[in-house]
C-alpha cells in the first residue's frame, strides 16, 4: 500500500460522493429523480452514455482480452457508429414521441401486461449481471492498492454508489458521470503513453513483440460459427448495440432526460463516437501489457497470466509511478461507478412505473413515489452486491456478462422488434416468446446438446431471431381479424 496512491483514490471517492450529494439536492420529486426534470444538456448526457458504455468491463476486461488473445472483440466497437445512426434516425424519435419514462410501457399497449413485465424482468436480470461483474472487477483493481479483501471492497464500493444515487437520482447520476468520464479517459491515456516507453527498446519493441505474436489481429475471418471469429463478434455487436440503443432502459431514460429530441440525438452521437477510440486505447493497453511481461516475465506472478482480468491491476500497483497508480485506480472506480449508478436509477424507475404504479397504486402521491424510488434503489443495490460476491470465482467477468446479456437481451429485443415489425397478436407473441425462452434456455443450460455448433456469443442473435421469426410465421399463418 502506497500512501500517495491511496490518498488520490480516497480524495476521488469522497469527492464523487460529496459532488453527487450536492448535485442531488434538487431532486425533490419522482420526475427529478428519474429524468433530472428534463433539463440536462446534450453534452452531459452524451458523456453519461459514454460512461455507461465504458464501465469497468472496458477498463479491465478489454485489456485482459487483448492480453490473453488479440483485438478480436474490438469488432464489437466497430458496429457502434452504425447503430448510433439507427438510434438517431428511428429510435430516439420513436421513444421521444411516446413520452413514456419506461422503455417497455408501449409493449403493454401492443401485447398486454405480460409483455411489459417480461421485458422489465429481462432488463433487471441483465443489470444485476452487469452490476455484479463491474463491482467484482472494481474490487479486483482496488485490492492490490488498498490491501483490503475483495468482498470488503465490493461492499464498500457498492455502498458509496448507492448513497449518492439514493439521494440524487438521475441528475446526480449524469453529472457524476461527466466527472467520471473525464477521469477514466485521462487515466487510460496516461497509462497508454507510459506503457509505450516501459520496454527497454521503446515503442518499436512493443509493436515488434505484438506483431510476432499476432496480438494486433482482429481474429479469424473464417466462416466458423463455433469460434469467436470477426464475423461472430460483428454479428454480436450489431444485435447487442441495437438492444442498447433500442431496448435498454439505461439509454432510453437518457433520451427522455434531454431538453429536446435534437439534443437527445446529439447525446447519442457523442457517447457512441467517443467510445470507439477509447475502447481502442484499452485494447492497446492489453497488447502493451503482453509485450511488457514477455520482456519481464519475472515480474508477473505465477498463475496470474491465467487470470487476465487481474493483470492490469497488478501492473498498476507494481509498475506505475507513485501517484499515477492512484489516478489509474480512480479511473477504474469512475468507470464502475458510472454504470452502477445508472443501473440502480433505471432499475428503480422501472420498478416504480411498471410494477408499483401499474399493479399496486396507480394514484400514488409524489411523496410516496419518491419513497418507492429510493427504497428500490437500496434493495436493487443490495441484490447487485450479492451478485458481485457470487462472481468472485469466475475466470473472466466479461465472458460471463456477455452470456447473461445474450440470454436476457435477446428476449427484450425480440419482443420489441416483433411488436414493431409484424402484426402478431398478443397470443401469437406469447407463444413466440415461450419458444424463444426455451431456445435460449436450452442453448445456455445444455450447450453441448442444443445447437452445439453455435458460439455462446450467438445467444442474443438466436433469442432475438427465434422470437421475431416464430412470431412472424404465426402472424402470417393465422392473420388476425381486423
Amino acid at each position: 500500500m502506497r500512501l500517495l496512491d491511496l490518498t488520490v483514490l480516497l480524495i476521488y471517492l469522497l469527492g464523487t460522493l460529496g459532488f453527487g450529494l450536492w448535485i442531488g439536492r434538487r431532486s425533490k420529486n419522482s420526475i427529478d429523480f428519474t429524468t433530472g426534470g428534463g433539463r440536462l444538456p446534450s453534452w452531459a448526457l452524451g458523456l453519461s452514455i459514454f460512461g455507461t458504455y465504458v464501465s469497468a468491463f472496458s477498463f479491465l476486461a478489454l485489456p485482459g482480452k487483448s492480453f490473453d488473445s488479440n483485438w478480436n472483440f474490438f469488432a464489437f466497437s466497430l458496429t457502434i457508429p452504425l447503430l448510433a445512426w439507427v438510434a438517431v434516425v428511428w429510435l430516439v424519435p420513436f421513444y421521444r414521441n411516446l413520452g413514456n419514462i419506461s422503455a417497455y410501457e408501449h409493449l403493454e399497449k401492443r401485447f398486454g401486461p405480460w409483455a411489459r413485465l417480461y421485458a422489465v424482468a429481462c432488463y433487471l436480470f441483465i443489470q444485476l449481471g452487469r452490476m455484479g461483474g463491474i463491482l467484482y472487477l472494481l474490487a479486483v483493481a482496488l485490492q492490490p492498492v488498498t490491501g483490503l479483501s475483495i468482498p470488503a471492497l465490493i461492499i464498500l464500493a457498492a455502498a458509496i454508489v448507492i448513497v449518492y444515487t439514493f439521494f440524487g437520482g438521475m441528475e446526480a447520476v449524469v453529472w457524476t458521470d461527466v466527472v467520471q468520464s473525464v477521469v477514466l479517459i485521462g487515466g487510460a491515456l496516461t497509462c497508454a503513453v507510459l506503457i509505450l516507453f516501459k520496454l527497454p527498446d521503446g515503442p518499436a519493441q512493443l509493436f515488434q513483440i505484438a506483431g510476432d505474436h499476432e496480438k494486433l489481429s482482429l481474429g479469424s475471418f473464417d466462416f466458423d460459427l463455433t469460434k469467436s471469429t470477426i464475423w461472430i463478434v460483428l454479428l454480436f455487436g450489431l444485435f447487442e448495440n441495437l438492444r442498447n440503443f433500442g431496448a435498454d432502459q439505461s439509454y432510453i431514460q437518457r433520451y427522455q432526460s434531454a431538453r429536446t429530441s435534437r439534443e437527445a440525438a446529439n447525446s447519442v452521437w457523442l457517447g457512441a463516437l467517443l467510445y470507439l477510440p477509447v475502447s481502442a486505447i484499452f485494447f492497446f493497453i492489453g497488447t502493451g501489457l503482453f509485450a511488457y511481461y514477455e520482456v519481464h516475465p519475472e515480474l508477473l506472478p505465477a498463475g496470474l497470466a491465467d487470470q487476465p482480468d487481474k493483470v492490469f491491476p497488478h501492473f498498476i500497483a507494481t509498475a506505475l509511478p507513485i501517484g499515477v497508480a492512484g489516478l489509474l485506480i480512480a479511473g477504474v472506480a469512475a468507470a464502475a461507478q458510472s454504470t452502477i449508478s445508472s443501473s440502480l436509477n433505471c432499475g428503480a424507475t422501472l420498478l416504480l412505473n411498471d410494477v408499483y404504479h401499474r399493479f399496486i397504486d396507480r394514484h400514488a402521491s409524489e411523496q410516496k413515489s419518491l419513497a418507492v424510488l429510493r427504497f428500490t434503489t437500496i434493495g436493487y443495490g443490495i441484490l447487485g452486491t450479492a451478485t458481485a460476491l457470487a462472481m468472485i470465482q469466475v475466470k473472466t467477468a466479461l465472458d460471463l456478462w456477455w452470456q447473461i446479456a445474450g440470454i436476457f437481451g435477446g428476449g427484450i429485443l425480440g419482443i420489441i422488434l416483433l411488436g414493431r415489425l409484424t402484426r402478431a397478436t398478443s397470443a401469437q407473441a406469447a407463444i413466440a416468446t415461450i419458444l424463444g425462452v426455451f431456445l435460449i434456455g436450452g442453448r445456455s443450460l445444455f450447450p453441448d446438446h442444443v445447437l452445439p455448433f453455435l458460439h455462446p456469443l450467438f445467444t442474443i442473435v438466436l433469442g432475438t431471431l427465434g422470437i421475431l421469426g416464430s412470431g412472424w410465421i404465426l402472424a402470417a399463418l393465422f392473420p388476425a381479424r381486423r
